[in-house]
């Protein structure tokens, strides 16, 4: 079967690059730790949905689930005390929404069967992005000064990720279980979780490049989605997300809020770091 593993930004930046640099900057790492906080907020709504979607049905899976449910929120819960010890924001953070941008990309299923094999595959993803971070952001801790705080963050997070990297294996066996009913759906699950690959990289992607040329690597991964559909199923889809996709207002107004936070930190940092920076996005 398929095996997805997560891909660097821009084919360059892994996540342990990107950490390092995150945990070097005390105001960014703040703003990521409420990222972190955010999307296991929002999972507990997008997973509660899912169970109201199912009504019920398959009961091995609606409980799955709901044992999920109570593990984000267990997570969101010691973050955000983390974050107020901290004395640092626990709102909706700036910039760009993964999640936001996830679901957009996704397209609706046909019938209950592929939304629940779409939903498996969405989640094994999301986790397995997730588990690559906090692997990444333990290192870079490991490696930075040992001060109180970046020990109460690192235990913090060293307290989750062994929970994440126990839904990706959850998701794994459900995909399997499935997989194994018959040749059709063994052909389904495959499928799903190409394209479950595709959107999550498109995501990713998205809520961390602001750079100059963004629009255009967007393109780029919404035709590699595209690639994962039948040829009828492309030109509707491709139709419905690009508009947005090259014309998303939320991508200039954060390249403005970034801009601006940069230039007030350090106007000489803005001109000889930021602005050769953001270019370096067309090469």
């Amino acid at each position: 079967m398929t095996v997805a593993y997560p891909r660097k930004l821009r084919n360059k930046m892994s996540a342990r690059d990107i950490l390092t640099r995150v945990v070097g900057d005390r105001q960014i790492h703040l703003i990521t730790l409420n990222r972190y906080r955010y999307n296991e907020q929002r999972s507990c709504k997008d997973l509660t949905n899912l169970i109201e979607t199912l009504n019920g049905k398959p009961r091995e899976l609606v409980q799955d689930l709901s044992h999920h449910v109570a593990d984000e929120a267990r997570h969101a819960y010691w973050l955000t005390d983390l974050l107020v010890e901290l004395d640092a924001d626990i709102d909706t953070p700036p910039g760009m929404s993964y999640i936001n941008e996830f679901e957009r990309l996704i397209d609706e299923p046909h019938n209950m069967e592929d939304a629940v094999i779409d939903a498996i595959a969405a989640i094994n993803v999301t986790e397995k992005r997730g588990c690559e971070f906090f692997s990444a952001h333990i290192h870079a801790l490991k490696q930075a000064p040992q001060t109180e705080e970046n020990i109460k963050i690192r235990t913090t997070i060293e307290k989750i990720f062994p929970e994440e990297a126990g839904h990706v294996r959850w998701g794994n066996r459900w995909l399997a279980k499935i997989a194994a009913q018959s040749p059709e759906k063994r052909a389904k699950v495959e499928q799903a979780k190409r394209k479950y690959i595709a959107i999550e990289h498109a995501a990713y992607e998205c809520g961390m490049d602001i750079l100059a040329g963004a629009e255009l690597r967007r393109l780029n991964n919404l035709l590699e989605i595209t690639k994962t559909m039948t040829v009828w199923e492309q030109t509707t889809y491709l139709m419905e997300k690009l508009p947005q996709t090259l014309f998303d207002p939320q991508l200039q107004l954060t390249r403005i809020d970034l801009a601006q936070r940069a230039w007030k930190r350090s106007p000489q940092d803005f001109m000889d770091k930021f602005i050769p920076m953001f270019l370096q996005g067309m090469n």
